[in-house]
């Protein structure tokens, strides 16, 4: 219940909101140097749907819920993990791509699968980890090549190694992420509806972040 409120809250701010004449929700797939700071790897949803509705702005990754030893003699509980603004803006976005209204549901039911008291939110170090959960939505939208076995604890060199196999299928980025966010269309406000109130919650219903 605490993940649905979560979620419900954080779209809620996206209610009065619209994009530009462009529509469709792009996933951007961002890296973050390793540090004390979790997830390593994540992405971004940001845009309209082409049915219409409730504009998106938002970020999902997946992490341990508690970092400690334990991470490295065996499974833990994991959890979906919404990044602060300012946690972005001091990640690596590294590319993008723009999504069908199929992929970007499906994505959301990934985001629902992985949160937190799900089956796979059980956190394994070396394979179900943050880039596990980006290689799954990779492979949503379309990406090939995302099998990279020495590579999945190596967040940046992972994307960019897809990226590389990818070429044509998606839009390098290679910003960090406050120069990438400062290089998009703002969002500009307009008039909520009942219908995009109905949206926020069905797409929170959806997708419970943690």
């Amino acid at each position: 219940m605490r993940s649905l409120i979560r979620m419900l809250a954080l779209l809620s701010l996206c209610c009065g909101v619209a994009l530009p004449a462009h529509a469709a929700v792009t996933i951007t797939f961002w890296s973050h140097e390793l540090g004390n700071s979790f997830p390593h790897a994540f992405f971004t949803l940001r845009g309209m749907p082409d049915a219409g509705g409730t504009p998106v702005d938002t970020n999902a990754g997946f992490t341990a819920k508690t970092v400690s030893p334990a991470l490295l003699m065996g499974p833990v509980a994991g959890k979906l993990d919404i990044a602060k603004p300012g946690y972005v803006a001091g990640s690596d976005a590294q590319f993008s791509v723009v999504m069908s209204d199929t992929q970007y549901r499906a994505v959301l039911r990934l985001v629902d699968a992985w949160s937190e008291g799900k089956p796979d939110s059980v956190y394994r170090l070396s394979e179900h980890n943050c880039v596990t959960f980006v290689k799954e939505a990779a492979r949503i939208v379309g990406l090939t090549g995302l099998d990279q076995p020495k590579l999945m604890k190596k967040p940046r060199s992972y994307l960019k190694a897809v990226q590389a196999e990818n070429i044509g299928r998606v839009t390098p980025v290679g910003l960090h992420g406050k120069a990438y966010l400062a290089s998009l269309p703002p969002l500009l406000p307009t008039r909520a509806t009942g219908a995009n109130s109905a949206a926020v919650v069905a797409t929170a219903a959806l997708a419970p972040v943690h």
